[in-house]
């Protein structure tokens, strides 16, 4: 079984899984379709028909119907996940589990691909195509969950209704630290950069936090060069498919002066003049199509050519890997600005945790501490107020 992009102006407009017939696969191909019009994102809507491929597959060797995966089959289906090999190479150093076949799948991949079977019947039963009863992912109340001090508690406390659920079909995830990237690697891919397009779109990653979507959506009018910000807009209409990953759109302060200087001397000096491009950052060059709009995978790929040749290539060395030493450089300075801790819009679970709301204290730089509960705010408030009348504060 193979998944099918419908790619038109670089844009994916259609994600399919086909089966070794060259059929879809109807379930799975219709959900899709529901993602994409629920306004998904295409690289999301991809990534479920990766995750879902596993799931016919499963099925498929088994001789099973849609409606024959039940509470039991999740258990074998996950006994089946942590048995098939990867084809992709590994995206973390360390040790990985490895058979006659090859690399396994890593448990951050087996329990995605739980995640997406849990979506795809939740769409099934709302669309009638399973009807053996309820979602065979079955999800529980977690009552612990609920006590531990890094999740986010409601403004109300305990008398909200919300309560926190867990699937019994799932893998245990250790919680990783951040992989910023060292400051030797950074000086070197910045002595390495030979254009100007290239050093803007490095630091407006290193010094903003940006993610590479972020970055290659900026248009002109984004950027306030006087109050040396940039805003973060929520586009789909870029021509070679490049996409904000989160949202929300928000507002990023510049605190280093040569970020912007970067961006000022290649909107200048380097961009192409003809252009009527609203796009920030062009291919540019000599060539036809140098006042195009640069592609995400032009990028990525001068990215790893350029640690490639510097000789500093790893798995973790990435283009995200630049916001990540942003945020821990921001924290180590005792900066408690709502904009630098929220510079990246919404980090990966997977590898910065819950990290909304968080800080790092100024009497201890590797101490996190909550902020922004609604008990904190409640209690600032109360703060400020008998400020301003002579009362005693509260305590």
């Amino acid at each position: 079984m193979r998944v099918v992009r419908e790619v038109d102006g670089g844009i994916v407009r259609r994600v399919v899984l086909l089966d070794d017939a060259d059929g879809e696969v109807e379930p799975v191909s219709r959900f899709l379709s529901h993602l994409s019009d629920s306004n998904y994102s295409p690289n999301t809507v991809c990534a479920y028909g990766f995750d879902l491929r596993h799931l016919a597959v499963f099925l498929a060797e088994r001789s099973l119907m849609w409606n024959d995966f039940v509470p039991p089959t999740a258990l074998e289906f996950l006994g089946y996940l942590r048995r098939v090999p990867s084809r992709r190479p590994a995206q973390r150093l360390g040790l990985t589990v490895a058979t006659e076949q090859g690399r396994l799948l890593s448990p951050a991949t087996v329990q995605r691909i739980l995640a997406a079977t849990s979506s795809f019947f939740d769409w099934a039963i709302a669309a009638e195509h399973y009807t053996a009863g309820e979602n065979p992912m079955q999800r529980k109340v977690d009552h612990a969950l609920g006590r531990v001090p890094d999740r986010h508690q409601p403004f109300v406390g305990g008398a909200s209704r919300q309560q926190p659920v867990r699937r019994t079909v799932r893998v245990r995830l250790p919680l990783r630290l951040p992989r910023p990237m060292a400051c030797e690697d950074i000086d070197a891919i910045l002595a390495s950069l030979a254009t100007l397009r290239d050093l803007a779109i490095f630091l407006l990653m290193l010094a903003g936090g940006l993610r590479l979507g972020e970055v290659l959506c900026l248009q002109l009018g984004d950027i306030s060069y006087g109050r040396r910000r940039v805003t973060i807009r929520k586009r789909d209409d870029h021509p070679r498919g490049a996409r904000a990953k989160a949202r929300h759109e928000r507002v990023v302060d510049l605190h280093e002066p040569r970020t912007l200087d970067a961006v000022n001397r290649y909107v200048l000096h380097e961009r192409p003049i003809e252009t009527e491009s609203p796009f920030v950052f062009l291919v540019g060059g000599t060539g036809r199509r140098r006042c195009e709009p640069l592609s995400y995978q032009a990028v990525v790929r001068g990215f790893a050519r350029r640690l490639d040749r510097l000789g500093i290539r790893t798995p973790d060395k990435t283009p995200h890997a630049c916001g990540t030493r942003t945020r821990r450089r921001c924290g180590r300075a005792g900066c408690e600005s709502w904009r630098c801790r929220n510079a990246s819009g919404t980090p990966h679970r997977s590898r910065f945790g819950s990290t909304r709301g968080y800080r790092t204290s100024r009497s201890s730089p590797t101490t996190t501490t909550r902020s922004g509960t609604g008990h904190d705010r409640t209690a600032a408030a109360a703060s400020r107020a008998a400020t301003r009348s002579g009362a005693p504060r509260p305590r």
